[in-house]
């Protein structure tokens, strides 16, 4: 295997090529990091560079391979990138401001960085966010903007885009990111990826608990079903004092990517009241994908819901987020106009709104009831020019953004499992995502789902000609 190659493989297959010792977590990582030098001044999807750190604890666990490896976890010196909206201790955290990366430094780990490195991750470093996690693109002022490996001139997507691009790029084979309102799975859509956002409590966000009132969650983007699958996993898990809580299944998450599903009855969705239709290659994608999964047995049926109560709540808790004690001469534009309109909505109005959703999160699961799983087209249009909306007004800005993840909020309020996978491209050869929406904890019907769908049509091959030649 040609060293191009390696970089492109998945998470899972370089576990297991480090326990055969056909390549180390030295080597893996030095090819990773000589990468992300060589490259990532194009692309900007990463922050902070762990490099000392990385070959350091990939050293450590090179020589840990001499001696008996049956105890060894399921990601031994896999190499990982992990968002900068999640700490890493005594490195520099930012969440896209850049005047905090210049002075913050991380005093404790999260817990889903702890779990990571107990999962026998190297850490390789902090990616690109958007600013405080707010918009589908990730260009803080301050920082160069993240692009999309596919095109240099369009988004990866944000929040979570820098791990997407970086996943994207053969700088690691699968990141942490990040998911309140399609952070992960519109940056996998937008560049060819897997993305899994999973129900609310799998993952626990100790030390900091409820976030965006329970819309935020953690999850990975990777190349494969089964390495999301296995990165969920290896993080899931209940912590003391956590807000809410799901049991694992037995016997992993991993092995429901090896099981068939059975005949699953499927909701078709291309269309969402008041928003509209979603963009022809998209919706193109998702009828393709119906045919696709007729003729794997299962049944589909339209629908077509209406998420008009999300629309104005959502956006008052999105906008309470910005209000985090930065002075407002560091916000972005739409960030600062958001957080004008936050310091006038008062305790009432939030709690309010929160009502709002948690009604709103039950017509949501009444959708799905008399289905097994959704499916529906991850963003309603492709992904656009870095820079696109730059000279919109905030509040032109975010009908934007509401129109372009309108798939996808909505199952950020409900809680319910979502995975983003590739569903082929546009005409510009940019990548497209679909979405599939399990039930209520239930991730194990789409991940199993999913991967029928990965075999029938493989997409692990697929990758941009950016930096084809590194390496």
């Amino acid at each position: 295997m040609n060293l191009a190659d390696l970089a492109f493989t998945s998470a899972l297959d370089q576990a297991r090529l480090i326990r055969t010792k056909e390549i180390s977590p030295l080597e893996l990582t030095q090819l990773y990091l000589q990468r992300i030098q060589q490259l990532d001044s194009q692309l900007g999807s990463f922050f902070t560079v762990m490099s000392d750190r990385a070959i350091a604890d990939a050293t450590l666990k090179t020589e840990q391979l001499t001696g008996d490896i049956s105890e060894l976890p399921p990601f031994f010196g896999v190499p990982i990138a992990v968002k900068d909206l999640n700490p890493v201790a005594e490195v520099p955290y930012s969440g896209g401001v850049k005047i905090a990366l210049q002075k913050n430094i991380a005093k404790y780990d999260d817990l889903v960085v702890t779990k990571i490195r107990q999962a026998g991750f190297v850490i390789l470093g902090k990616t690109a966010t958007s600013q405080l996690g707010s918009f589908p693109y990730t260009e803080p002022p301050g920082f160069p903007p993240a692009r999309n490996p596919w095109n240099l001139d369009y988004t990866p997507g944000g929040s979570s885009g820098g791990s997407a691009a970086a996943v994207a790029a053969g700088f690691c084979a699968i990141a942490q990111g990040s998911d309140g309102g399609g952070s992960i799975r519109g940056p996998a859509a937008c560049c060819g990826l897997v993305g899994l956002k999973p129900s609310r409590g799998r993952i626990s966000n100790a030390p900091v608990g409820d976030y965006l009132g329970g819309c935020a969650v953690n999850g990975p983007i990777a190349h494969t079903v089964a390495d999301v699958a296995a990165f969920l996993d290896v993080t899931s898990g209940y912590v003391t004092g956590d807000p809410y809580w799901l049991p694992n299944p037995e016997p992993s998450f991993l092995a429901a990517t090896q099981t068939t599903p059975g005949r699953l009855r499927i909701g078709c969705i291309t269309s969402f009241l008041p928003i509209g239709d979603a963009d022809p290659i998209c919706r193109d994608a998702v009828q393709k994908m119906a045919h696709l999964l007729e003729g794997l047995g299962h049944d589909i049926e339209s629908v077509t819901p209406n998420f008009g109560d999300l629309i104005e709540p959502f956006i008052t808790i999105w906008r309470t987020q910005t209000d985090v004690g930065i002075p407002p001469f560091f916000l972005e534009r739409v960030n600062r106009w958001l957080w004008l309109r936050a310091r006038f909505t008062t305790g009432g109005q939030y709690i309010r709104s929160i009502h709002q959703l948690q009604r709103f999160a039950r017509q949501v699961v009444q959708l799905i009831e008399p289905f097994d799983v959704l499916l529906t087209p991850t963003y309603l249009h492709p992904t656009i020019r870095v820079g696109e909306w730059a000279k919109l007004s905030p509040a032109k800005t975010i009908e934007h953004i509401i129109r372009w993840i309108a798939p996808c909020p909505a199952f950020n309020v409900s809680g319910q499992p979502a995975i983003s996978l590739p569903a082929g491209f546009d005409s510009k050869g940019l990548p497209i995502g679909i979405q599939l929406v399990g039930r209520p904890a239930d991730e194990v019907t789409i991940l199993s789902l999913a991967a029928q769908i990965e075999a029938a049509q493989p997409w692990i091959g697929s990758r941009p000609k950016f930096g084809e030649t590194s390496g």
